[in-house]
């Protein structure tokens, strides 16, 4: 089982990035569980959700504690030293910034890249959502899913001129990582 943890602010689409994490997975044929946690639920508030996915049935039902990657909606969220709090030896966390990846990545010790995600989305999809770039983005670093799952579990959700513009920003995010940098997964 490989377990995420997705950090952002009210009305970055985190809820919605984990659920299309989870789509992605289904259409990838595993199995798979996504469920936000919410503190104040206003715009701007500090949001966590959680996916995990296997190839077999999952039957845990608790918060994700020991992530294997990190999916940071918001380069501010960096200044709680607590966000990898529980990452696994060997995880890595992607990040929505302009910062160096070897700059979060020695800062917090572990495997990190970012990505310009907000960038990308508003060029885009012309809203500053960064959810999809980072999802593919990490797909492509990961090679966990295929890109192709992602564009099926976006075809769910939206129909078109948003759905040709995000599977658009799909490809383009997909090339800004080295492919296959984190083939392996965290320890366990």
């Amino acid at each position: 089982m490989i377990e995420y943890r997705i950090h952002g602010r009210g009305g970055q689409g985190s809820v919605a990035a984990a659920y299309l994490l989870a789509t992605t997975a289904f259409h990838a044929g595993q199995m798979c569980q996504a469920f936000p946690s919410f503190g104040a639920e206003r715009r701007g508030a500090p949001v966590t959700a959680f996916v995990r996915t296997d190839e077999k049935p999952i039957r845990l039902r608790a918060q994700v504690r020991a992530p294997h990657y990190l999916i940071i909606q918001d380069g501010t969220l960096l200044q709680d030293a607590g966000i990898t709090a529980g990452l696994r030896p060997g995880g890595g966390m992607i990040v929505n910034t302009t910062l160096p990846s070897e700059e979060i990545a020695e800062r917090f010790g572990c495997r990190a890249l970012s990505v310009r995600a907000t960038e990308m989305a508003v060029e885009a999809i012309g809203r500053p959502i960064p959810n999809t770039a980072l999802l593919a983005a990490f797909l492509s670093a990961t090679g966990l899913f295929p890109i192709d799952s992602l564009n099926a579990a976006l075809r769910d959700r939206f129909t078109g001129d948003m759905l040709e513009r995000n599977i658009g920003l799909v490809d383009q995010a997909a090339k800004t990582v080295e492919r296959d940098i984190w083939k392996e997964p965290a320890n366990a």
